[in-house]
């Protein structure tokens, strides 16, 4: 007998971190339904990429069809797409507040309410979220209270999930990153962004994907906040 062909959504794949976990998964061998706004298209059989704002239902509904369609299963979603936009609270512009209460929340939302039916149906799976050690170390340096309602909504969520799921064999899980050289930093100050770190430099996209392959790895493990931060959540 084949082993079984497992298969992931990755959400927010074009880049960065993203791009990182596609790679990651195919690499593991999985197939892999990758999506984002600007996405091309794909020659790789293993791979189907699908443009979409995440934000939207639909997306989320063509998301779930295309793996079932496709690939005949649904094993995990990787709820990645996010928009980090650090400002002093009262800067803020009501445009920025619904973008990414759009793309940070209602992506993990619409996304996810299709994938559990899909992922019972192929006999559990797993979700996981990236967050931002923002949400619980918060610092006056990077005022992001943004990041802190979306991606703490996240954190909040992962854990309810997880628990709501857990006799039925859904595992839900979080990463939670430090700051990571990708291009949504490529602009910055990169010496100051390290030294926000006790081990004085930034993580690098593997470090996430990793982490997100030690939690698809990791069968007695639900309901975790996995933070890759470069020792930020420990304290300076």
């Amino acid at each position: 007998m084949s082993p079984i062909q497992k298969v992931a959504i990755v959400t927010g794949a074009s880049q960065g971190l993203g791009e990182g976990i596609v790679q990651a998964y195919l690499r593991r061998g999985f197939r892999v339904v990758a999506t984002s706004r600007s996405i091309g298209p794909s020659n790789d059989p293993r791979l189907v990429t699908i443009a979409g704002d995440i934000g939207e239902p639909e997306t989320g509904k063509r998301l779930v069809a295309e793996a079932m369609t496709r690939f005949g299963r649904l094993d995990t979603l990787v709820n990645n797409a996010g928009i980090f936009i650090a400002s002093p609270f009262t800067d803020y512009t009501e445009e920025q507040y619904r973008r990414k209460l759009s793309t940070n929340l209602d992506g993990f939302f619409f996304a996810t309410q299709n994938a559990i039916p899909a992922m019972l149906e192929s006999g559990g799976g797993h979700v996981v979220q990236i967050t931002t050690t923002f949400v619980q170390y918060a610092d006056a340096r990077v005022p992001s209270v943004l990041a802190a309602i979306t991606k703490g909504g996240l954190d909040a969520a992962t854990r309810s999930l997880a628990i709501e799921y857990a006799t039925r064999g859904i595992r839900v899980n979080a990463v939670s990153p430090g700051i990571i050289k990708t291009p949504m930093n490529e602009g910055a100050d990169r010496d100051m962004l390290a030294t926000l770190h006790p081990v004085k430099r930034m993580g690098e996209v593997e470090d996430i994907a990793n982490a997100v392959l030690y939690l698809e790895d990791a069968p007695f493990v639900t309901g975790e906040i996995l933070h890759v931060d470069g020792g930020m959540i420990a304290g300076h």
